[in-house]
């Protein structure tokens, strides 16, 4: 009697957990751009970047990507985009809902680009703690990646050249 019980518990406790969602967000800042005006495009290295994400993210099947209203971070999530054939969705850093995003990307895998400032601040609202600080102006290659569980969060930052 007692092995059924522990047997039913453990089932039990599987099938809660397997009928939680996962989301998993994978957070980069645009690549290189030409010069530090407005709205610049990406450079040639910035191109070849955006190219050397495409490479790192085709393993991944994203179901949203989400950009910036900027060339420079458009033209870094376009790779991804066409390969995986979805649209890129503006957002805005200052006015986003964090709820409601969380709500409409629940249990999917989301790419999300953005800026120096803008990307580790997103992060930091997503698992709810102050751990990340503006990326250094001549720093491309962080990516943060957030998956969330239920009501467990686990991050990390990965740091490419």
């Amino acid at each position: 009697m007692k092995t059924k019980l522990i047997l039913f518990l453990l089932m039990a406790w599987q099938l809660s957990f397997s009928q939680q969602k996962s989301t998993t967000y994978y957070f980069i800042r645009h690549a290189e751009k030409v010069d530090n005006s407005k709205d610049p495009n990406l450079s040639e290295l910035g191109m070849q970047r955006a190219q050397k994400w495409k490479a790192i993210f085709e393993s991944i099947d994203f179901d949203q990507i989400y950009s910036t209203n900027y060339k420079r971070t458009q033209q870094t999530a376009t790779p991804i985009a066409t390969a995986d054939k979805i649209e890129i969705q503006l957002y805005d850093p200052q006015k986003i809902e964090l709820k409601a995003f969380k709500k409409i990307t629940l249990g999917r895998k989301v790419l999300i680009v953005g800026h120096s400032n803008t990307t580790p601040d997103f992060v930091n609202k997503i698992i709810n703690q102050q751990v990340f600080n503006d990326i250094e102006d001549t720093t491309f290659g962080n990516l943060y990646i957030v998956t969330i569980i239920g009501d467990t969060i686990s991050y990390q930052l990965l740091k490419f050249p």
